[in-house]
């Protein structure tokens, strides 16, 4: 499997993080299949970075093999969501940028992306109008809607399957809204979609 997932997709997040870059499609980019962190196991700060930070997203599950797939049937090759975290080693990734360099090292590292439980999108009356938020040590430091998505989830869907053959089980993380920060050692952080609670583990 592979995780596939969207920059630059809410704009309270790129006035947020100072971008001024824009573009006409959606911005993506790859965490391998060992950056995942699922079943409530902690997340350890790695000993490459001083400076990891949060970002809350919704994610999405493949369900069926999919390529070249038109905006209007990518309804049809996900039936699962849930909440999840991009993890970012941040002074990494500022370093490698300002040398011009690729920064996967600074987003794909091992267990960088923490994934919660998956439920149905069908409980859900508009998958494009639904409430996220992460809590961290029992306080909202993050909160979105999927109505602010510059691209919706059809759309992103359609766009990566032009390059990317999707196959059962791959997962896309569709981009975070403003709110990002720092986690510290013994962090307790839970993230929810809507009232519920789907991501539940600590920081070590």
């Amino acid at each position: 499997m592979k995780i596939l997932a969207v920059g630059l997709n809410y704009e309270s997040h790129n006035i947020e993080m100072k971008r001024t870059f824009s573009s006409s499609e959606p911005v993506i980019f790859m965490k391998p299949e060992s950056a995942q962190l699922k079943d409530g196991k902690p997340f350890f700060i790695p000993d490459f970075t001083s400076e990891v930070h949060y970002e809350t997203e919704i994610v999405v599950k493949i369900n069926r093999l999919g390529k070249h797939i038109a905006e209007g049937f990518a309804h049809r090759y996900y039936n699962e969501i849930t909440v999840g975290i991009d993890f970012t080693a941040r002074d990494l990734q500022r370093n490698l940028k300002e040398k011009g360099l690729p920064w996967e090292l600074a987003k794909g590292f091992d267990h960088s992306a923490a994934i919660g439980k998956f439920i149905l999108k069908q409980d859900f009356a508009d998958i494009q109008n639904i409430n996220f938020h992460l809590d961290i040590n029992s306080e909202t430091v993050q909160h979105g809607n999927t109505r602010d998505m510059i691209y919706s989830i059809d759309k992103i869907i359609s766009y990566v399957s032009k390059f990317f053959t999707l196959k059962i089980g791959d997962l896309i993380f569709t981009g975070t809204p403003a709110g990002v920060g720092p986690v510290e050692i013994d962090d307790h952080l839970e993230g929810y979609i809507e009232d519920l609670k789907l991501l539940d583990f600590n920081v070590k």
